[in-house]
């Protein structure tokens, strides 16, 4: 089949970005930490091609940098870059809030809300129990699949790239605390049913809850010295 050698390709390229971005999000690539193409292509068995892409489709999402002569490392992301990211999720959620409101929801959502209900269900088990790595997982589909509502992926893909790098700053921190409870965001169904309702209002509350829980955590850590 003529292409099927660039899609095959194309293909790799997006599972090893995949792998390693979840790597990153366990924790188990952790800020900083430097390789090289070579490395990752012996790692996963396959050519240097569709690493070096992969490496370079994860910089350009901000979550690697390219280290001249040395390969790439993985961003060490700052509390002031992470509260940087929140004020800006914050917007993007308020504006994708006030257009579910006012225009109601894509077509062909009705589907699309019991996939985000199994997401949040699955997502606020998970906060519970402290399991942060299944969290996180659940946590970025419920998000995604949310703002995929009012049907702009531009708008998903943002908020998308922006809870992955908050996930990114944060996982370092949460793996060192002896106990997860009470740190853990769990209103992801509390909100859906807010959003459901069409109840602009309260979705607002819950998030500016939720946001503002995250800007004093970071501001103990940067008291701390973090």
């Amino acid at each position: 089949m003529p292409g099927s050698g660039a899609v095959t390709r194309n293909t790799l390229r997006q599972q090893i970005a995949d792998a390693l971005r979840d790597e990153v999000l366990a924790g188990r690539l952790p800020p900083g930490q430097e390789f090289t193409v070579k490395q990752i292509a012996e790692q996963y068995e396959v050519s240097a091609t569709p690493v070096r892409e992969a490496l370079v489709d994860l910089s350009a999402q901000g979550l690697l940098e390219s280290v001249q002569h040395r390969g790439f490392r993985v961003k060490v992301f700052t509390v002031d870059d992470f509260r940087g990211m929140v004020e800006a999720r914050t917007l993007i959620v308020d504006g994708i809030f006030r257009q579910l409101v006012e225009r109601g929801t894509a077509p062909g959502a009705g589907e699309q809300l019991v996939s985000v209900r199994r997401r949040a269900e699955e997502a606020q088990r998970a906060a519970e129990s402290g399991a942060l790595e299944v969290l996180i997982g659940y946590d970025l589909r419920f998000w995604r699949e949310l703002s995929g509502l009012v049907g702009n992926s531009y708008i998903s893909d943002f908020l998308h790239r922006l809870r992955v790098q908050c996930w990114v700053f944060a996982v370092p921190y949460l793996k060192s605390e002896p106990q997860l409870t009470g740190l853990l965001w769990r209103g992801h169904i509390e909100l859906l049913d807010a959003v459901t309702r069409a109840d602009a209002e309260e979705a607002r509350r819950l998030v500016h809850e939720y946001n503002q829980h995250g800007l004093d955590w970071a501001a103990d850590l940067k008291a701390a010295g973090q």
